[in-house]
């Protein structure tokens, strides 16, 4: 039930306790024991909290205020109520859950309900809130640190290894997009067949100094997504010019990034984490698929606010590269309402492909889809799928339908 860890960093407290011949345990030894914790001051860190000055503060606290009984006999040091509380608080906590392993970072939100303790005043202190530590255990949306401040120093038993695994964690960045360089590199995005004037439009546009966000209009079925992942393709094979060889594209999941928002502010608060790692990455290049359901998203009843809006600045000061994906009704209905941003993008129209250009495509796809059945597919049945699919599904559109 309580994770390896978390039983040594416990031992550790009730040993530091014992030898300093402390009367009692309290929630003070609790969280003194935690920076050494490795799951406990990853998140501390992540809080942006300066664990030397934490640890210094709480030893000469536990030093001055804790009774110690004198004499050299062995002692039995007794935990205080407070502490009992915590464990069997973040014990409650990980039951209800449905978790296995009580971790430090349990432990850590459970110190907080002891809202009259030192350890909440020392963690307030370093302006860390038990939202904080919540939204980065679930979420893994690190708090910034306050803006000129010097940079951490490494806490005992931290190593530089643990310092470049946290540099490399993507954080907001893995939980809320995909990599589609990652995929096509692993091979699993389909080659596009055709669409060059499109794809070059596009990397025209990314090219370009200001106004360079794409935005992919056309009917739903014609092939916008994967002009996208045709152009994470090119960039992993070589083929794009200079200024984008070392771009990597991000599809935004918004489904996970609306996924289990509570509370209000839960969904700006995301995004917000995914737009500012984006933005620190300038061969980044984010791709917004259905980009008509950004107006609104997030937004409070009878508010204004919304993820359109926290889009905005970052794309008209040029700091961050998009392409959208939507339809010609969206288009209309939704995205061109809202000039602010609309005129952000440049608008590039996705045609339906003829019968034709279809059966190229089909003939680009066949060795994938003959590999996943296991069967073989001869060039008129090819052709047969693009022709009656044109003739006799009325309400799709090309390739898709052909493809289905």
């Amino acid at each position: 039930m309580i994770a390896q860890e978390l039983e040594v960093s416990l031992h550790m407290a009730f040993v530091e306790a014992r030898q300093k011949r402390h009367e009692f345990i309290t929630v003070e030894h609790l969280l003194l024991a935690l920076l050494d914790n490795p799951s406990a001051a990853q998140v501390l860190r992540a809080c942006a909290a300066n664990l030397d000055e934490l640890r210094r503060e709480l030893t000469e606290f536990i030093n001055e205020h804790t009774p110690r009984i004198e004499g050299s006999d062995e002692i039995d040091t007794q935990p205080t109520l407070g502490f009992q509380r915590v464990i069997q608080r973040a014990i409650l906590h990980v039951q209800s859950s449905g978790k296995k392993e009580v971790t430090g970072a349990n432990v850590l939100v459970a110190i907080f309900g002891e809202k009259d303790s030192h350890a909440v005043y020392f963690l307030q202190k370093q302006n860390v809130s038990r939202l904080d530590v919540v939204n980065f255990i679930s979420h893994g949306i690190a708090k910034a640190p306050p803006q000129g401040a010097a940079p951490q120093s490494r806490s005992e038993g931290e190593s530089p290894e643990q310092d470049q695994e946290d540099k490399q964690s993507g954080g907001a960045l893995d939980s809320y997009t995909q990599n589609l360089n990652q995929q096509a590199l692993v091979g699993k995005i389909d080659p596009l067949i055709g669409r060059e004037k499109e794809v070059e439009r596009v990397i025209q546009t990314l090219c370009r100094r200001r106004k360079n966000n794409p935005l992919l209009v056309g009917e739903a079925g014609v092939g916008k997504t994967a002009i996208a992942e045709g152009l994470a393709r090119r960039i992993v094979e070589g083929r794009v010019p200079e200024i984008l060889e070392n771009a990597q594209v991000f599809a935004l999941d918004m489904g996970a990034l609306l996924a289990g928002t509570k509370y209000r502010g839960d969904f700006e608060q995301r995004l917000k984490a995914v737009l500012k790692q984006l933005v620190e990455n300038p061969n980044a290049i984010l791709f917004i698929d259905e980009i008509h359901t950004l107006i609104g998203a997030g937004a409070a009843s009878g508010g204004t606010l919304d993820a359109s809006n926290l889009l905005k600045p970052a794309l008209s000061s040029g700091q961050l590269k998009c392409i959208g994906a939507t339809t010609y009704n969206e288009f209309r209905q939704i995205f061109e309402k809202d000039h602010a941003l609309s005129r952000r993008f440049q608008k590039i129209d996705v045609v339906e492909p003829s019968v034709a250009e279809t059966v190229e495509i089909l003939k680009g796809l066949k060795s994938r889809f003959e590999e996943h059945h296991g069967i073989k597919y001869s060039s008129s049945a090819l052709s047969s799928a693009a022709e009656l699919s044109a003739r006799y599904i009325n309400d799709r559109h090309l390739p898709d339908k052909a493809i289905d």
